[in-house]
C-alpha cells in the first residue's frame, strides 16, 4: 500500500515578503514585487533593470528560537533557505521533535550556489588584485551549503541532499522527497529550495543570454519580452500521513503525484513532447484523470517560446477539458527564483486551493493566439480540489507536482 504524504508545514521568503501569510496576501491582492533595480546593490550601478529582490530579512524570530545568531556569515542563498525552513518546521510543530534526529531527511533544490560569495571572491582577485579570498569561501558558496546548514541547525542525521536541475530544482526536490517517504526511507522530509542570483555576475550572464525582459514579466501576454529575476526560498515539511494524523498535526494539503522527464533535445529550447510526458506522468502517479478540472500553476516565465510551448502542451494533454481548469502564473508577481521557483509556486498554489481563490496573473496586455489557455487575469473564485504545478528547466529538465486539498 502506498504511503500517503501530508504537507504539515510551509515557509517562504521572496520579494513579496517574509512568511507564507504575507506572501500570499500580496499575491492574491495583485501586489507584485517587481520594480526597477540596480546592481551591485549599495554601490555605483553597473546594471539596471526590473527585478524582485528580497528587500528585508528579519532574523529575530529565528535568533529568539535558538538563542543565538543563526544567519551569521551565510551566503544569502543559505539565509533564505534557513528562514523558509524554520517557518515550515515551526509550523509543523517539529522543532525539537526526536523524529528530526533519526527519521528525517533534507532535500533542497538550487540552480546555483552562493553567487554573492563567489562574486565577492572574484572582486578581490580581479578588481583589487588581492591574492587570497575569505577562507570560508568554499563552504559558504557550495551548492550543498543550505542543506548542510539545515542539518546542523535542526540536528538532522538522515540524508541531506541537494538537487541541481536549473529552474526545476526545487520541484524535483519535493517530488523526490515524496518518494523517500513512500519508500519508507524517512518519516519526514524537509524539502524545497531557493536561489540568490541577484548579483552582478549572475545578472550579466542572464542578460547576455537575451532572456530577460527590460520592463516586466508578462506571462502568456501578446507582448511578453522575457523573464525577470527574483530571489528567495520556499520549503515544505512532508510527512507520512498516518504519522501526521497520529500526532494531531495540522495538514495543509497532500502531495499525491510527481512526474519528471528529460527532453534530451536542446540545452535551452523547450520540447513540447517532454513537457507533455511529465504532466501525464504526474497524473498517472496521482491516479488523477486528465478530465478532472484542476488549478494549474504554470511555469509561465514570460518568454516568447517557453510560454507558447507550455500552452501548446496543456492543450494537447487536457484537450477540451482544459476549459474547465484555470491557469495561474505567479512569476509575474515574485519574479523567477530559478531553482527556488517550483517550491514557491507550489506553496502559493496550495494556498489558493485552501482559500478558494486563484491569484491574478499580473502585467497582461492582451491575448496571444499561441497562448490560448484559460488564464486567471484577476483574482478568481475557485473550487478545485487539485493543483498541478509545472516547472521546466534549461537542459530539458521537467518536473510536475500534483497536490490536493487535505
Amino acid at each position: 500500500m502506498t504511503i500517503r504524504v501530508a504537507i504539515t508545514g510551509m515557509g517562504c521568503v521572496s520579494g513579496l515578503g517574509q512568511g507564507v501569510d504575507a506572501t500570499w496576501a500580496r499575491a492574491v491582492d495583485g501586489d507584485g514585487a517587481i520594480a526597477p533595480f540596480a546592481l551591485p546593490r549599495g554601490e555605483t550601478a553597473r546594471m539596471t533593470g526590473p527585478a524582485a529582490p528580497v528587500t528585508a530579512l528579519d532574523p529575530s524570530a529565528i535568533e529568539a528560537r535558538f538563542d543565538r545568531r543563526v544567519l551569521g556569515q551565510l551566503d544569502p542563498l543559505s539565509r533564505f533557505v534557513v528562514v523558509a525552513a524554520t517557518e515550515a518546521i515551526d509550523a509543523a510543530g517539529l522543532i525539537g521533535d526526536p523524529v528530526l534526529d533519526t527519521r528525517t531527511a533534507i532535500m533542497i533544490g538550487c540552480g546555483s550556489g552562493g553567487n554573492e560569495t563567489s562574486d565577492s571572491g572574484y572582486r578581490r582577485l580581479y578588481e583589487r588584485g588581492q591574492t587570497k579570498v575569505h577562507p570560508q569561501t568554499i563552504p559558504t558558496a557550495m551548492i550543498s551549503a543550505p542543506a548542510s546548514q539545515l542539518a546542523m541547525l535542526f540536528g538532522v542525521h538522515g540524508p541531506a541532499l541537494t538537487i541541481a536541475s536549473a529552474c526545476a530544482s526545487s520541484a524535483h526536490a519535493i517530488g523526490e522527497a515524496m518518494h523517500m517517504i513512500r519508500a519508507g526511507r524517512a518519516d519526514v522530509v524537509i524539502a524545497g529550495g531557493g536561489e540568490a542570483c541577484l548579483t552582478l555576475g549572475s545578472w550579466v550572464a542572464w542578460a547576455s543570454l537575451g532572456a530577460m525582459a527590460n520592463d516586466n514579466c508578462r506571462p502568456f501576454s501578446i507582448d511578453r519580452q522575457g523573464l525577470v529575476l527574483g530571489e528567495g526560498a520556499a520549503v515544505l515539511v512532508l510527512e507520512a500521513w498516518d504519522r501526521a494524523v497520529a500526532r494531531g498535526a495540522t495538514i495543509h494539503g497532500e502531495l499525491i503525484g510527481y512526474g519528471a522527464t528529460s527532453d534530451a533535445a536542446h540545452i535551452t529550447m523547450p520540447d513540447q513532447t517532454g513537457i507533455e510526458a511529465a504532466i501525464r506522468a504526474a497524473h498517472a502517479d496521482a491516479g488523477l484523470a486528465l478530465d478532472v478540472p484542476v488549478l494549474i500553476s504554470s511555469h509561465g516565465t514570460g518568454t516568447r517560446l517557453n510560454d507558447a510551448t507550455e500552452a501548446a502542451a496543456l492543450r494537447a494533454v487536457y484537450g477540451e477539458a482544459l476549459g474547465e481548469s484555470l491557469v495561474i502564473a505567479t512569476k509575474s508577481a515574485h519574479g523567477h527564483l530559478i531553482g527556488g521557483s517550483g517550491a514557491l509556486e507550489f506553496v502559493l498554489g496550495l494556498r489558493a486551493l485552501v482559500a478558494g481563490v486563484a491569484p491574478p496573473i499580473l502585467n497582461h496586455r492582451g491575448a496571444d493566439p499561441a497562448c490560448d489557455i484559460p488564464l486567471a487575469l484577476a483574482a478568481t473564485p475557485i473550487g478545485y480540489d487539485h493543483l498541478v504545478s509545472n516547472s521546466f528547466a534549461f537542459g530539458g529538465l521537467n518536473a510536475v507536482l500534483i497536490g490536493g486539498r487535505a
